[in-house]
């Protein structure tokens, strides 16, 4: 499976979820800012590694490494998204998240498993 073009077609689901949602904030995946690329690509590769351990990714652990990603990078909570004070509304835990919030990590696992399962695999050498 690739890593980037799975975080695109994450990115660009989230991106195109968001607007339904009246969010307009976020640039198509050509524009968009380097550290919100990664942070796909972050959770891309949480959710791979899960699966190629036999594992079933859930929407709860995707915040929650998503959290700990922000984190790591220095974000905090914050009432409106603010990349420039590293704030963001949604720095809470999954079960305090609107259902509207939680829906986006849905989509991310159920993206990332149907790109894992289409994806081709070798089977390693014994």
């Amino acid at each position: 499976m690739n890593i980037e073009q799975a975080a695109k077609v994450c990115h660009e689901t989230n991106r195109a979820y968001c607007e339904t949602l009246g969010d307009v904030s976020q640039a198509p995946w050509d524009l968009a800012p380097e550290w919100q690329k990664q942070s796909a690509r972050n959770g891309v590769q949480f959710h791979l590694a899960v699966l190629q351990e036999g594992g079933k990714p859930n929407p709860e652990s995707s915040h929650k490494n998503w959290l700990a990603d922000k984190a790591a990078d220095g974000w905090k909570y914050g009432p409106v998204k603010d990349p420039a004070r590293k704030e963001h509304p949604c720095f809470v835990a999954y079960q305090d998240l609107p259902i509207d919030q939680q829906i986006k990590d849905h989509l991310f696992v159920a993206i990332v498993e149907t790109l894992y399962k289409a994806s081709p695999r070798t089977a390693s050498a014994s």
